[in-house]
């Protein structure tokens, strides 16, 4: 309950302005009724993106011969629209800490999908990793362009973008709005792909090139 109110604040205030004395407002509590639950902001955020984390997980399909690759695009797909669901999602869920224990079962799951194809578990974890460390950051630039309402903030439209660029001096910079602030959905799946295929098995990879 607690949680799920701080996750309707934070679409309110975004995370600036998520606070412990505003959450006890919203639940009409006095503030510590709420300290007794997090000694600080931190400690509510943890809790905030376990619940978004453990959702993300119930989201996962998981059927038993889904090849790794498709599972992989399965789950980058899916926490990207996990994230997007809250103002400042990614940026809420960056660098805190499970409270539920019962998410490490998830976790061992997803090594245990790679290792089972003949993934090494370190590669197995970094290759995770990756692309999970891709997604938030994709999504927090990807938050930061928008407003609260969806509209595309004013300065990084490209036709704007392009005025603050020397397109004679700079050309590929002056470009690269084209490919930043446009077709969001496009460039993430292309990044992706890139992870994804860097994680390919180089015997694979090999069998691919001799078939071209």
């Amino acid at each position: 309950m607690v949680a799920a109110a701080a996750l309707e604040l934070l679409g309110e205030t975004g995370l600036e302005g998520l606070t412990l004395r505003r959450l006890a407002a919203k639940l009409k509590v006095k503030a510590p009724a709420i300290y007794w639950h997090f000694r600080d902001k931190q400690e509510l955020l943890d809790e905030m993106a376990t619940v978004v984390l453990r959702n993300l997980m119930g989201e996962i399909h998981t059927p038993r011969r889904m090849p790794w690759d498709r599972w992989s695009t399965e789950y980058g797909r899916t926490l990207r629209r996990v994230l997007l669901r809250y103002r400042d999602g990614a940026r809420m869920v960056s660098g805190t800490r499970f409270t539920d224990p019962a998410i490490y079962a998830s976790m061992e799951m997803a090594i245990r999908r790679l290792t089972d194809e003949g993934f090494s578990p370190y590669r197995a974890v970094m290759g995770l990793s990756t692309i999970y460390c891709y997604v938030v950051g994709y999504v927090i630039e990807e938050q930061a362009v928008f407003t609260p309402d969806g509209e595309m903030d004013n300065v990084y439209k490209p036709e704007v973008r392009a005025k603050r660029v020397d397109a004679k001096k700079m050309p590929m910079a002056a470009k690269s709005g084209e490919y930043l602030f446009t077709k969001f959905d496009r460039r993430f799946n292309d990044g992706l792909k890139l992870i994804i295929d860097g994680l390919r098995p180089a015997s694979v990879k090999r069998g691919r090139a001799a078939g071209r």
